[in-house]
């Protein structure tokens, strides 16, 4: 079974690859594509955030719209993200010192410029799971559990989490650890990723996971920012649940009931949004966004002198 390949090419020459696996699975949960190892095993990272968000909830969590989205997110920092982390906290009377994220500058370049010229420092709010982190906050204020310990895996909350997650990808997680921002990280097989996003879209209306899939898909902005690849590739495919994560992780589970759920082996970011690209467009999905994503120029002294493409086989 082919790999995901995606080669770098300069002055047309191949001067290297970035391998991957992957996955397609129908609307009953089946594997319909594959390439590499179709039951690799993997830690999703920020990928299990739709499943957090339903948790919370399904737990009673006050969220609706552009916050619901910001809960599921790894946001760039922008302005609005700091106010929309804000925000949240402030519906359970929350302080930002109670988040437990790791204080961090924004990760979009320009945020982040014009943060260190102010004089900014690194903060709990501009890490990118703050909106995780405020919603779980505010999941336990409004459910009298305690705040000071949220993400410890004994927690009420985390188990919550898991349970979601354990429901919606199909299978039971294969390992526990720490995700980047201290919560817990739950491991899945590359089909339970893939249907975790699918039972997203394909819940019943008004159901925990169908409302974080909506409102990821009406805010994708809020999810992930306003230069962010990840952005563009959701407005451009109405309906769709998309979401990255960290080490090259891409879920996208489609309004028709199929999903996709990819991992780059050298988690090589930038190979993340080409190989998904050619994954698309050879299960049929192409747009303006799809085409221009799933090619990558790479520039010599200022000018094109390469290019990173998917090498995909039928």
């Amino acid at each position: 079974m082919s790999e995901v390949l995606v080669e770098i090419r300069r002055g047309g020459v191949v001067e290297g690859v970035h391998r991957g696996h992957a996955v397609v699975v129908g609307p009953d949960g089946r594997v319909e594509r594959a390439w590499g190892d179709p039951g690799m095993l993997v830690l999703p990272r920020s990928a299990n955030k739709p499943a957090q968000a339903a948790a919370m909830l399904r737990a009673g969590v006050p969220l609706d719209g552009e916050l619901l989205a910001l809960a599921a997110a790894s946001h760039s920092g922008e302005d609005f993200h700091a106010d929309g982390v804000r925000r949240i906290l402030g519906l359970g009377g929350l302080d930002e010192s109670q988040l437990l994220t790791p204080a961090e500058l924004p990760i979009d370049d320009d945020v982040r410029t014009r943060v260190l010229r102010d004089g900014g420092e690194p903060s709990r709010v501009s890490m990118n799971c703050s909106g995780k982190h405020a919603a779980m906050l505010l999941t336990c204020r409004v459910n009298d559990w305690p705040t000071e310990d949220y993400v410890d895996p004994d927690h009420p909350l985390q188990h919550a989490a898991l349970a979601e997650v354990t429901e919606l990808a199909g299978e039971e997680p294969w390992a526990s650890a720490v995700d980047g921002c201290g919560a817990p990280l739950f491991g899945l097989s590359l089909p339970g990723l893939a249907r975790l996003g699918a039972s997203c879209v394909q819940a019943p209306s008004g159901s925990p996971p169908r409302r974080v899939a909506e409102a990821m898909s009406a805010h994708p902005e809020f999810v992930a920012g306003t230069q962010r690849d990840a952005t563009a590739l959701s407005r451009s495919l109405p309906g769709a649940l998309v979401k990255e994560g960290a080490e090259a992780v891409y879920l996208v589970a489609l309004p028709d009931g199929r999903a996709i759920a990819l991992k780059i082996e050298d988690g090589a970011n930038r190979a993340r949004p080409v190989a998904m690209a050619g994954i698309l467009r050879a299960i049929g999905i192409d747009n303006e966004v799809v085409e221009a994503q799933s090619r990558q120029v790479l520039l010599g002294g200022g000018r094109p002198a390469g290019e990173i493409v998917p090498a995909l086989l039928p």
